[in-house]
């Protein structure tokens, strides 16, 4: 069997995005370090799982997110600050079929998480906004949807300031969960 960087380089071309300050990339290999050490950062993991994640949860994550091109033509990227290549975090689309109500099935849902260090400097929005009009050209005015902690309250006025509304309040893996729509 090939080595997976060779399998890798056979893939067909995923989308690189760029802004004035970051590079969003589909996930590689060696963004998986990075990707662990953020995954561990309880200010990253606080209300989303609740506790840190290990290599092999982060290992199917990367391998979740690399998947998600290859079988629905969008996914996550990874967020690297381009001035010094410093990892930022993740950020793009997907559909998980999440057992919620309401259901938002065959809707982009979008996610994002950023490594503590780089919070507060508007790379969220600087790489929602990136992604957002990736989705809009693919998509057109289709609603992308987003779930978020209720308490997640930086999350939360990411999610406004890049043109979210709530939309319900619900249940998710037993945690409080709001869903928000972009038109």
């Amino acid at each position: 069997m090939p080595p997976l960087d060779d399998l890798a380089a056979r893939a067909p071309p995923l989308p690189v995005l760029t802004t004035p300050r970051l590079t969003l990339s589909p996930p590689e290999i060696s963004d998986f370090d990075d990707s662990v050490a953020m995954w561990c950062e309880p200010e990253v993991y606080r209300y989303v799982g609740g506790r840190a994640s290990t290599r092999e949860e982060s290992w199917a994550r990367l391998l979740r997110a690399r998947g998600l091109w290859a079988l629905l033509g969008y996914g996550y990227w990874a967020v690297r600050e381009t001035a010094t290549g410093r990892y930022v975090g993740e950020v793009g689309f997907a559909d998980f079929h999440r057992d919620i109500e309401p259901s938002f099935e065959g809707v982009p849902e979008m996610g994002w998480v950023l490594a503590s260090w780089s919070h507060g400097q508007g790379f969220g929005t600087e790489a929602v906004n990136a992604g957002l009009a990736w989705g809009q050209r693919r998509w057109g005015q289709d609603p992308v949807v987003c779930i978020i902690h209720p308490d997640n309250a930086a999350s939360l006025a990411l999610a406004a300031k890049t043109g979210f509304v709530e939309q319900a309040r619900t249940t998710y893996k037993d945690s409080p969960t709001v869903l928000l729509r972009r038109e």
